[in-house]
């Protein structure tokens, strides 16, 4: 994109972009995020910094989200307690963690999580596991990595960017209308909210159409209408039910 405007930029000046304004995306990202499942498959990963093995953390739900990623030097007891308490702290609790028969993991849940099931079965975790290998093709063709600090942010950084392909942030959206008008579509008008007779209170698309729900496509709704003799063109925001009702998993991407 830079090339096409003319500009030429070093490959360091792009990494220390990715390691100045990565967490700053993160976290400003956050409030838009979608609340992690119910089931979070958690596994280790190897990763090589400066030429030593260390141990990436990372957790997945059922839906495909990565909930959180931690970079530990050890595969212990503080390293697992570290990384479920970060993850804990997003605001959701698991009622199924699928892990692989580190002897950490069931101390670590009984502490923090004692009503999820914990579970060791075979193949249970093959969804994380699999997930892996999205992170580790984008490091295989790099030079290696050197710093603990590098190494994290990157990893934070894939799995910002893997959620936001996946639909796991409402960015970009207007959930007045997208989201709230779907969950409440099914109670339209809204006695309790306006006037009879009023539609100042409802969104725009059921002022136009009488305040019944528009029959249209699932990915966005355009209608032209007329309201106190006045036209008007309305126009609802796309959005994903699956992720709204939790039905089923996004599209893969």
């Amino acid at each position: 994109m830079l090339a096409e405007r003319g500009v030429d930029v070093d490959h360091v000046t792009i990494y220390r972009w990715v390691q100045r304004f990565t967490p700053e995306f993160v976290e400003a990202a956050r409030p838009r995020r979608h609340i992690p499942g119910d089931r979070w498959f958690v596994d280790e990963t190897y990763v090589k910094v400066n030429g030593r093995w260390t141990y990436l953390y990372r957790a997945v739900d059922q839906y495909g989200q990565v909930i959180d990623v931690w970079l530990s030097a050890r595969r212990d007891l503080t390293a697992a307690r570290t990384f479920f308490t970060r993850a804990l702290a997003l605001g959701a609790v698991p009622v199924e963690v699928p892990t692989d028969r580190a002897p950490a993991y069931p101390r670590v849940l009984d502490e923090l999580v004692p009503t999820a099931m914990h579970n060791t079965a075979q193949y249970a975790n093959n969804r994380v596991e699999a997930d892996h290998g999205r992170l580790k093709a984008r490091l295989r063709p790099m030079r290696g990595l050197k710093t603990f600090r590098s190494t994290r942010i990157l990893a934070t950084g894939h799995a910002f960017i893997q959620n936001l392909r996946r639909s796991h942030y409402d960015i970009a959206t207007d959930t007045r209308y997208s989201v709230g008008y779907r969950r409440r579509s099914m109670s339209w008008p809204w006695p309790s909210d306006s006037p009879a007779g009023d539609r100042s209170a409802m969104p725009p698309i059921a002022q136009c159409n009488g305040g019944a729900e528009p029959k249209g496509s699932r990915f966005g709704v355009s209608l032209d209408c007329t309201t106190n003799s006045v036209s008007s063109t309305v126009h609802v925001l796309p959005t994903n039910p699956a992720r709204v009702a939790r039905a089923g998993p996004p599209p893969r991407l």
